[in-house]
């Protein structure tokens, strides 16, 4: 299977159709396209299965940010052939009542910039197509469950509303149908839910519930546009010295849909330990749920092991997904995939985000393995200060409470329970752990102030995990003894109650919480940095240094 690449209107005005059976015309250019609707090209190419899509060019978002109107009128005429060739690659149409196709549109920046920007899924969907999709599927509560979501998504990324009410009024049916869970709910329930959440939209915007497909298509990709300016999205810029200018791509996408049912679910995967270095599989799963679910932050992603023992023949094509990625990149990888009835779906990948520790030793087993050039390995770890690399563990203690681990070290400091509170203390030359309800890309400027971030929900590959373990900060989520009272600045984590600026200690290796300051030690990883040391020295050719484990022990 080939995927092909269809150009618009000039390099950087390209809108690129990833479909199958179809020779490329040419290679798309990386830059002009962004980084993950380019490597979505290079996986259809591989014969990966990805679902067929459209890749808005960077360009765009440039003209659109100087020009709004002229851009937005000369896109959505650039758009009208390849959004036919997509109907005509999917046998389905957009806005149809009978065979409704149903996209999401993604950004995609030529730097990974992960949870900075928007992404809206199940555009397409309004009161017609719902019927349709209905008759298509046969599966009512994927239908409403679909809804729901896009009902409340919809008015979070195109018109800035808050999550509260619809949140709070989700609570409300799930404890009226006596549920923990959404995935609990009927479709009787599930339509009660969508009608409310279209009473709530209705209410916070003014305005009924945009009823024409392609004004949902038009706003989704305005937002998406406009979502690189944002402030997360220009804070973490200026944190990876990221430029400013060079705008993001849209992936507008087929839709497979996670929350089909009992084999159905989404995840995030990595081709290696991003914490540790370690070459396993480091996978994210949640049965019957969309991708949202996982990255977001609002669920614990634990279903992993019950995906290899329920869908083991699902599992081990993640595993070989997983292997033609890291040959073909030749570098480690974190990757969305979804599972729809049984059916593997690959969505994104990109260059996994890594702690030094990781990429020291990701550099030297991939030398070893034969996957990069003794040149590369270096040029991989130029950037660490190898002098000061260390992994700190605690020594002794009792843990208070355990979370999911989604970084390495140790963090001790205060407790703060807002991004200005964290921002302040960090200032004042405190050491502040961020302590939140739910891990978030919009909390980017406080996770960069603070020392460790604390979560009661999420997954350790949502997006505010994966960008706080490449900022080196301890990450530890989806602790599930911790209650957090903003209103009043207390928590209390296992019973015990503490309050903003009490010392707590986070371990990120385990993912346990500790009252207090804990005591620890340091593991210097010295035969690797003599590995990396001898092979800067050597003038010629070397044979290859193989796998170096060893570790020098010293006492903090």
């Amino acid at each position: 299977m080939n995927a092909s690449a269809s150009p618009a209107t000039g390099p950087t005005r390209e809108i690129l159709s990833i479909r199958f059976g179809v020779q490329p015309l040419h290679a798309p250019d990386a830059v002009a396209l962004g980084f993950k609707g380019y490597n979505l090209w290079r996986m259809a190419r591989l014969g990966l299965p990805v679902p067929h899509a459209l890749v808005v060019g960077t360009g765009y978002c440039r003209d659109y940010l100087a020009d709004a109107v002229g851009t937005a009128e000369r896109l959505q005429a650039d758009l009208n052939g390849p959004l036919r060739e997509l109907e005509g690659a999917t046998g389905l149409r957009f806005g149809s009542s009978r065979k409704p196709l149903l996209v999401s549109v993604r950004s995609g920046a030529p730097v990974s910039m992960p949870g900075m920007m928007q992404t809206l899924l199940n555009v397409g969907l309004c009161d017609a197509t719902v019927h349709g999709l209905l008759r298509l599927t046969g599966n009512a509560r994927l239908v409403w469950d679909l809804y729901r979501r896009y009902v409340q998504s919809y008015a979070e990324v195109v018109h800035r509303c808050s999550p509260a009410p619809f949140d709070e009024m989700l609570r409300q049916q799930l404890r009226r149908a006596d549920a923990t869970d959404v995935r609990e709910l009927d479709f009787h329930a599930l339509r009660d839910v969508t009608y409310a959440a279209l009473g709530i939209f209705e209410s916070q915007t003014g305005q009924r519930f945009p009823q024409q497909p392609a004004d949902q298509l038009r706003a989704a990709i305005r937002a998406v546009f406009e979502s690189w300016n944002s402030e997360r999205a220009r804070e973490y810029r200026q944190l990876r010295g990221l430029r400013e200018d060079s705008g993001t791509a849209v992936t507008i996408q087929r839709m497979v849909y996670g929350n089909a049912g009992g084999t159905s679910g989404s995840g995030v995967g990595f081709t290696r330990d991003p914490a540790q270095g370690d070459r396993s599989l480091y996978v994210d799963f949640l049965f019957n749920a969309q991708g949202e679910d996982v990255v977001s932050g609002r669920h614990r992603a634990d279903e992993t092991a019950s995906l290899a023992a329920l869908m083991p023949e699902t599992y081990a094509e993640v595993e070989r997904a997983a292997q033609t990625l890291e040959q073909e990149f030749r570098d480690a990888q974190e990757f969305e995939f979804t599972v729809q009835d049984g059916q593997l779906f690959m969505l994104q990948t990109r260059t996994a985000k890594r702690s030094a520790w990781a990429a020291l030793r990701m550099a030297l087993d991939m030398e070893g393995e034969g996957l990069i050039t003794r040149p590369e390995a270096l040029a991989r770890v130029e950037g660490i200060d190898l002098a000061r690399l260390v992994l700190v563990r605690v020594s002794g203690g009792v843990a208070l409470a355990r979370g999911v681990s989604a970084s390495s070290g140790v963090a001790i400091g205060e407790i703060a329970f807002d991004v200005g509170t964290a921002s302040r203390r960090a200032r004042a030359g405190h050491i502040p752990i961020l302590v939140r309800e739910t891990p978030s890309t919009e909390d980017i400027a406080g996770i960069a102030a603070c020392a460790g971030l604390l979560c009661a929900s999420g997954g350790r590959t949502s997006h505010a995990a994966v960008v706080a373990r490449h900022l080196e900060k301890v990450c530890v989520v989806g602790c599930s003894d911790l209650v957090i009272d903003p209103a009043q600045r207390r928590c209390r984590i296992a019973g015990r109650e503490f309050v903003e600026g009490d010392v707590v200690s986070l371990d990120g290796n385990s993912g346990a919480v500790y009252a207090g300051a804990v005591e620890l030690v340091e593991e210097r990883p010295a035969a690797w940095i003599a590995a990396i040391q001898r092979w800067r020295g050597e003038s010629g050719p070397a044979e290859a240094a193989g796998l170096v484990t060893d570790l020098t022990v010293t006492d903090s």
